[in-house]
């Protein structure tokens, strides 16, 4: 790229920052990071999808629900995570002041057992007769079998404290992935993917290597929702989500950025190799025959229409999404269920 271009671009995602905030102001929202990252690709018109959607929302209601957006771009509302948080924190203080006060109660046990026992040998030495040293021994048996007891309760409130804790570690490792992955499709959220994208782009640009970026979209998922209901359409997604993990490799990065669009990652992978890999996933999505789990009515074939740019080096993610993006709604407007890359023919005239 020579020096106008970045310059020019470097202008235009100003513009799109500024549009993003006024955005945000118009709509009296707090401007957190979520928020913004929503708005500024509202801004950049990347998604003509995903901002119909937005814009149908305002139309309706006048504003647009966190509830909403999420649904829309893939992102969970960050109070959400902030408060689950806060209370697993919260909790695992509270666990472990308790474990404390527990290993602090069985050290002061064992200090007082000492002085018992520091006593109990001053009585023996003493001992004038077989009576007192019977004595002595009862009172010891008694103070050891109390100790014992008291180490077992000890123990046991530990070993409650260990499975509290090892509860807590575990929904935190699960608020941790909720954070990075779509909670219907198990595949990585729209923020994930921001993140993935940001550093797949960087590796190969400084490794020279091919980077394609490939989005899908559901051909009439709306008419699925409104047919045989919104459950159908969750079942249907997750088959794409599934579809689409089956041909990823460990390298590749799939993603739901949108409520019926997927993006595939795929590194070190040239455009016509990506071409082959989204038509194979186009195909073993439309072949497959769709049941509704709760009646066992058939929902008939279920196709996909695709988008596919090749990073081009120097270029921006919200370039190289507004390309894959452009490709997908090329695909859209001549018949659907294909797929269009960038130095196809069709993508250059839509």
């Amino acid at each position: 790229m020579g020096n106008v271009q970045p310059w020019a671009e470097h202008k235009e995602t100003l513009a799109h920052a500024r549009a993003a905030l006024g955005k945000i102001r118009a709509l009296d929202r707090p401007c957190d990071p979520r928020l913004y990252a929503v708005w500024f690709a509202y801004a950049t018109g990347s998604s003509l999808l995903q901002n119909a959607a937005v814009d149908r929302a305002l139309a309706g209601n006048g504003e647009i629900s966190a509830d909403e957006i999420a649904r829309i771009y893939g992102y969970a509302p960050l109070h959400l995570n902030v408060e689950a948080a806060g209370s697993l924190a919260a909790a695992v203080d509270a666990e472990i002041r308790q474990a404390t006060a527990v290993i602090d109660a069985a050290v002061g046990a064992i200090c007082a057992y000492y002085d018992h026992l520091a006593t109990a040998s001053r009585q023996l030495d003493r001992a004038a007769n077989r009576q007192a040293v019977k004595v002595t021994l009862e009172n010891l048996a008694r103070v050891t079998a109390s100790m014992q007891r008291g180490n077992e309760a000890c123990a046991a409130r530990l070993l409650a404290a260990k499975e509290t804790i090892a509860r807590l570690r575990h929904e935190t490792e699960s608020l941790r992935a909720g954070e990075l992955n779509d909670e219907l499709t198990s595949v990585a959220n729209r923020q994930s993917f921001d993140r993935e994208l940001d550093r797949c782009m960087a590796e190969a640009q400084a490794q020279g290597e091919p980077l394609c970026l490939v989005v899908m979209d559901i051909d009439h998922l709306k008419r699925i929702n409104d047919a045989s209901g919104h459950l159908a359409g969750d079942e249907v997604l997750r088959v794409v989500a599934h579809s689409l993990k089956q041909q990823a490799q460990s390298t590749d990065v799939v993603a739901r950025v949108g409520c019926d669009e997927f993006a595939v990652i795929l590194p070190n992978i040239p455009l016509r190799s990506a071409l082959t890999v989204a038509d194979h996933i186009r195909c073993r999505v439309m072949a497959t025959h769709l049941m509704k789990r709760t009646t066992g009515e058939s929902m008939g074939r279920v196709t996909l229409s695709g988008g596919i740019a090749e990073y081009r080096s120097g270029e921006s993610p919200y370039a190289l999404m507004r390309r894959a993006d452009g490709c997908l709604d090329a695909a859209k407007r001549h018949g659907r269920n294909r797929v269009i890359c960038d130095a196809d023919g069709l993508a250059g005239a839509a």
